[in-house]
């Protein structure tokens, strides 16, 4: 996962979303600083910041077919809309958003013409590319977009947007109360920066320029949170009036 200074990919277009007026972008997860302060304390290793995420680089759409039968996991939580797919066609009324570490089965991928009014977080292009996929036990299909062709070139953002290995076991040692948070979508006093966003999605805004001491406002699907972080721990977690 990206250093905690590093967690909007501010140089890309994609996957942005307007949220109260300022722009969001998508979690980079691996962007690590290899460099240390050059004096003073030792440079204090983030764990999080030595797990290997793996990326796969799909170049094609044949190459997100080959993912049928494999189970991802959402690493880009709140930011992607999933439609509902029958008959070989989407319907492109969203069915709810993608969470964190959340685990999709893959099922196939396919190309098509999405309205402009979808494509809020990942460009429309000439046609989208689309994950089909089974959520939890729900036996209907939806689909999910992955990339965008424009002009005859394809662009796909799978790397970013989703886990080849689960989560939780690359991040086991945030311990089981951290997950069960995760997993149902809270924020809980004591948890970092990183596991707040798993939980509540990357669409946020923070208050201060020092990841660990300072409020950020998660969206958290429409309804807003206040998260305070003091010496890298929530310490407050507060609904946002109205």
């Amino acid at each position: 996962m990206a250093g905690a200074a590093k967690w909007v990919l501010a140089g890309s277009a994609v996957l942005v979303l307007a949220v109260g007026g300022e722009a969001f972008y998508l979690h980079h997860r691996n962007a690590v600083d290899a460099a240390g302060p050059a004096a003073g304390p030792a440079y204090k290793t983030d764990p999080d910041d030595e797990v290997f995420v793996k990326a796969e680089h799909p170049m094609s759409v044949k190459d997100e077919k080959d993912l049928k039968g494999r189970t991802l996991w959402v690493s880009a939580g709140g930011q992607m809309d999933y439609y509902p797919f029958t008959g070989g066609k989407i319907d492109f009324k969203s069915a709810g958003v993608l969470l964190g570490a959340e685990p999709i089965v893959v099922k196939d991928a396919v190309e098509q013409v999405a309205p402009a009014r979808t494509a809020i977080r990942m460009p429309a292009g000439d046609k989208q590319v689309f994950l089909i996929f089974n959520h939890g036990s729900d036996p209907q299909e939806y689909a999910t977009p992955v990339g965008y062709k424009q002009n005859g070139d394809y662009t796909f953002l799978t790397d970013q947007i989703y886990f080849y290995d689960d989560p939780h076991k690359l991040y086991s040692y945030w311990g089981p109360a951290v997950w069960k948070a995760i997993d149902e979508h809270r924020a809980e006093p004591g948890m970092t920066e990183r596991e707040v966003q798993m939980a509540l999605g990357q669409v946020s805004s923070p208050h201060g320029d020092n990841p660990g001491d300072r409020t950020v406002t998660f969206d958290d699907q429409g309804h807003p949170k206040n998260v305070t972080f003091v010496n890298g721990k929530s310490t407050k977690v507060e609904d946002v009036k109205p």
